[in-house]
């Protein structure tokens, strides 16, 4: 059921809506529910040959030698890809947007980073053929020491995990974090009458598509190739393939569009490049599909992520400094993962007004499957290790949690800790009305506060007179900048 609350912003809104709140049939609705949605694989290509990679067993290893005979003499077997017929085997996804460095093997060739991490790609005449013949490749391994842990990876002595970083972690211009600082935060803490800290962990989450990741590649006559797919960034993906197999992009002709799920598990590109690069080198279609052992294994989830918050507040539920310390577990290789931890940095101290800052976003590299988007990842483990503690800090002062989030919230004009002003704030108004509906009391001040009011508060602001000294018994409370002050209706 929707409800709207339109006294809130009611002179910045036009009432007249056409779609919001209309229910309207989607247009993919009927051939969902009367089974005649056309799928990618429910393209049959006469001639269509099959492709099975050979995976790592290993979390790290150095390859010493890989043995193809006995695959190659099967009958039915037509191809045999390995790295040197990728013609960039190296690359990172996030080279079309000019962040690199490139990372990853399209085919392990020196040394595998990750179980599950493919080798060879064996295509046969069926998938029964290619599937055994897959089973007689043989591949010699120097079994290495693995880390599954974001800060042993960071530690000094780590096993070194991808040698294109030259360290377990993401270089932000030369550091190992991105960092959002504002204010001093030691000096918040200080000041604060309550100090705690807090550590939250959020564990690889697969994605788990009733469809699996696939595509089929089929040569056309014009020299193109056709390629159907379910990924969920169509051109992102046809550009990413362009980019390994060097070619220009209007020679690659990608169809897709319906997916059988994926929440951002589907855009990382793994099985177009290899079923078109078999399709231009044996001249015939060829389809390459994750089992559901491979998807859950190899297919990318979403990173592990560890926070750790500490908070400075005050008696009367002020929240005077915040520091936060983010690992995002990007896997083997980089992917989405370095954009992701600069997003949970973005997310920096959560929406609420607080004049002394640190967060330090580290993307950390580890033995793990690499890791991917999931429904707004980076943002998403922010919020959650956030708002636990907006409860913990409520309860330590005594304070109720819809009163604590509204009291600390962002007003119109408050300089954020990125160095943007705040415009067009809404949380206020959204407790308010989350309050009223859940039958939540609030009290009476809390109800009248406004996004509208108070707001305006910069670190440059000069500082508030003294505060007057306590009576016995009671804490000192520090002096704040004045606007800050005033958005907490003038308390010091």
């Amino acid at each position: 059921m929707i409800r709207f609350k339109k006294d809130a912003f009611a002179d910045e809104r036009n009432d007249d809506l056409k779609e919001v709140g209309v229910t309207r049939q989607r247009s993919d609705a009927q051939g969902h529910v009367t089974g005649r949605t056309t799928f990618y694989d429910d393209h049959k290509v006469p001639g269509m040959l099959h492709l099975r990679p050979v995976r790592s067993p290993h979390h790290h290893a150095r390859i010493r030698s890989i043995d193809t005979t006995e695959a190659e003499r099967m009958p039915g077997v037509v191809r045999i890809l390995r790295a040197g017929d990728v013609p960039r085997n190296i690359y990172t996804v996030l080279e079309l947007i000019g962040i690199g460095p490139a990372d990853e093997p399209a085919l392990a060739f020196d040394k595998v980073r990750y179980k599950g991490e493919p080798i060879v790609a064996v295509i046969a005449d069926t998938m029964e053929t290619a599937t055994i013949a897959a089973s007689k490749v043989r591949i010699d391994y120097d079994p290495l020491p693995a880390v599954f842990d974001v800060e042993e990876a960071m530690a000094p002595g780590a096993p070194l995990i991808n040698e294109y970083h030259g360290n377990n972690w993401y270089s932000y211009d030369g550091k190992d974090h991105q960092p959002v600082r504002m204010g001093d935060v030691e000096r918040g803490f200080a000041d604060a009458d309550h100090v705690i800290e807090e550590r939250y962990q959020m564990s690889p989450i697969e994605h788990a598509p009733t469809e699996t990741q696939g595509s089929i590649a089929v040569p056309d006559t014009d020299g193109r190739i056709t390629v159907y797919t379910n990924t969920q960034g169509l051109f992102f993906s046809l550009d990413v393939t362009a980019l390994i197999l060097q070619v220009p992009s209007n020679k690659l002709h990608f169809i897709g569009g319906t997916v059988g799920g994926g929440f951002g598990g589907k855009v990382d590109s793994l099985v177009e490049p290899l079923s078109i690069l078999g399709a231009m080198l044996t001249g015939k279609p060829v389809r390459y599909l994750l089992t559901r052992e491979e998807e859950m294994q190899a297919g990318p989830p979403r990173g592990a992520e560890r926070i750790y918050i500490k908070d400075g507040v005050m008696n009367d539920g002020r929240i005077v400094a915040r520091k936060m310390r983010i690992y995002v577990d990007a896997g083997a290789y980089s992917r989405l993962t370095p954009y992701g931890a600069v997003k949970a940095a973005a997310h920096c101290p959560g929406p609420y007004t607080i004049p002394n800052v640190l967060c330090e976003a580290r993307c950390v590299y580890t033995n793990r499957t690499p890791g991917t988007a999931m429904r707004g990842f980076g943002v998403t483990a922010s919020d959650f290790a956030l708002e636990i503690q907006m409860d913990k800090l409520a309860r330590l002062v005594g304070m109720d949690p819809m009163e604590f989030r509204i009291l600390n919230a962002y007003r119109d004009g408050d300089m954020k800790a990125h160095g943007k002003r705040t415009s067009g704030a809404a949380l206020i108004e959204c407790v308010q009305a989350a309050s009223e509906m859940a039958n939540w009391p609030i009290g009476e001040k809390y109800k009248a506060m406004s996004s509208r009011q108070g707001g305006g508060w910069s670190p440059s602001d000069p500082p508030a007179p003294p505060p007057q000294q306590p009576s016995a018994g009671q804490p000192a409370r520090p002096a704040v900048s004045s606007r800050y002050a005033s958005i907490f209706g003038g308390r010091n």
